[in-house]
């Protein structure tokens, strides 16, 4: 990997981690697009590592407030039924699955979970899921002509229960083109919680899933095609690029519909099963890098 591929490959995972059409599905195109050799799931797992940084710079007030609070609570009972201190066991219990799955299923994500014909297949999935939750959620907003709004749940409304259902919904997020965004929103939105709540959420309990994989996979770091220098370059493009779509995307949703992303999404994989068919993409196109 040179590094204007990168540079660009740092650029796709900045401007899509938060937005809910699949960083990792975008990395795997945009090489196979360009004729590059894929870089692989280590390589998107490190520079996930600089998004994350983003994600723990604009939320460092909410961030640190659980982490204090959480440790606290360790050792005062009476600290244990704060919202903060419940938050930070929630994102615990939310990181389960996805750690569980992980593991499990490492061979699965660095090889078939890679396959074009599946990126298109959960791009559009998970597009029309995205986009039943959408409406589902604006419906409740709004109410009808014969059906009252409904107020959405907030944070405070978080259980173990439904920090769990978001666990699971974020670990769909292992097969590249689902998107964690788009599932944990999606996932909390059918729930009933609020767009903003939804979303934040789903930037809290990304934090630890993300880190913890990007360190695992450091030791892969540097082998093959990918170096070490293109790496940390990239990682350090998500962070920059990653923030400003963040800001960006905390006021969209506030009163915004996903629906520009649903058809985004099912664009995108209708043009990539197409492409697969009539021969111009290969369902493993780049994969035989060193």
């Amino acid at each position: 990997m040179n590094w204007f591929e990168s540079f660009v490959l740092g650029l796709v995972q900045g401007l899509t981690e938060f937005l809910p059409i699949s960083s990792s599905a975008h990395l795997r195109l945009t090489a196979a697009f360009a004729g590059w050799q894929d870089p692989g799931a280590a390589f998107t797992a490190i520079t996930q590592i600089g998004t994350e940084a983003a994600v723990i710079i604009y939320f460092r007030k909410d961030i640190g407030r659980i982490i204090s609070m959480w440790a606290r609570s360790l050792f005062n009972r009476a600290l244990r039924h704060d919202h903060d201190a419940q938050m930070g066991w929630l994102v615990i219990v939310g990181s389960l699955p996805i750690g569980v799955l992980g593991i499990t299923l490492k061979d699965a994500i660095e090889g078939p979970f890679r396959d074009l014909r599946l990126i298109a297949t959960t791009l559009i999935v998970m597009g029309v899921v995205l986009g039943i939750a959408d409406r589902l959620a604006a419906r409740d907003e709004k109410g009808g002509r014969h059906r009252a709004a409904k107020q959405g749940k907030t944070l405070t409304d978080l259980g173990v229960k439904d920090g769990l259902l978001y666990g699971v919904c974020q670990a769909m997020a292992l097969i590249p083109g689902v998107s964690r965004s788009g599932a944990t929103i999606s996932g909390g939105l059918f729930m009933g919680y609020t767009r903003e709540s939804a979303a934040r959420y789903s930037f809290l309990l990304a934090i630890p899933a993300v880190l913890a994989s990007g360190v695992y996979e450091l030791k892969d770091a540097g082998q093959g095609h990918v170096a070490w220098g293109p790496t940390i370059f990239a990682t350090i493009v998500a962070f920059v690029v990653g923030y400003a779509v963040i800001a960006w995307f905390m006021r969209f949703i506030s009163n915004k519909s996903f629906m520009p992303f649903v058809i985004y999404r099912i664009l995108l994989g209708i043009v990539l099963f197409a492409l697969v068919a009539a021969g111009v993409l290969a369902p493993h196109a780049g994969e035989t890098a060193g």
